[in-house]
């Protein structure tokens, strides 16, 4: 299965939307997914104990990770980097076995004309540091106030394609390297 991580908890957020645009790009492509919202972690994560402990309300969020076959984090860039929810998601997770090993994929979300292109390459780092297998074809998607119409969805069919293509290229990069079908 390949879990969406939806990076922010941004009310009303454009990652979100793009999110569940490429929710029903894996949909169409018959892949086994599910979509973590970080919206929907936890209030009591955030207090300083659960550096020790996490709460037990986290457990879901932690063991989706690790029985994911694969993971596309979708980000947006706040003030030119990761938002800090996103990298406080990651600090929470089991160390080293929620990304050894584990593909992921990246989108990049940004109101500016470089489409989140610095937190994904922060993210690929992180990623990088963690063992995780990075999959290559990232896609940035810029001026994102505008490239959605006034359902949350993107206009531009271009766009549209090249993420239905990371989708189904990365679902099988996912099987090669688990070994597992992730189709219908």
């Amino acid at each position: 299965m390949i879990v969406l991580i939806s990076g922010t908890n941004r009310p009303d957020s454009n990652t979100r939307r793009v999110t569940a645009q490429l929710d029903g790009l894996y949909q169409e492509l018959k892949i086994k997914h599910r979509i973590l919202d970080l919206a929907q972690l936890p209030q009591e994560l955030f207090l300083p104990t659960s550096y020790g402990a996490k709460p037990a309300s986290f457990a879901p969020f932690a063991d989706a990770i690790l029985a994911a076959d694969g993971l596309h984090v979708v980000t947006p860039e706040y003030n030119g980097g990761v938002p800090g929810v996103l990298k406080y998601f990651i600090d929470m997770l089991k160390f080293p076995e929620s990304f050894d090993r584990r593909p992921v994929c990246f989108t990049g979300v940004a109101a500016g004309m470089w489409g989140a292109l610095r937190p994904v390459e922060q993210l690929q780092a992180i990623f990088g540091y963690r063992n995780a297998h990075l999959y290559p074809e990232r896609v940035f998607i810029s001026g994102i106030g505008d490239a959605l119409d006034d359902k949350g969805r993107l206009k531009d069919s271009e766009l549209v394609g090249r993420l239905k293509k990371q989708a189904d290229g990365f679902t099988a990069f996912v099987e090669k390297l688990r070994s597992v079908s992730l189709r219908g």
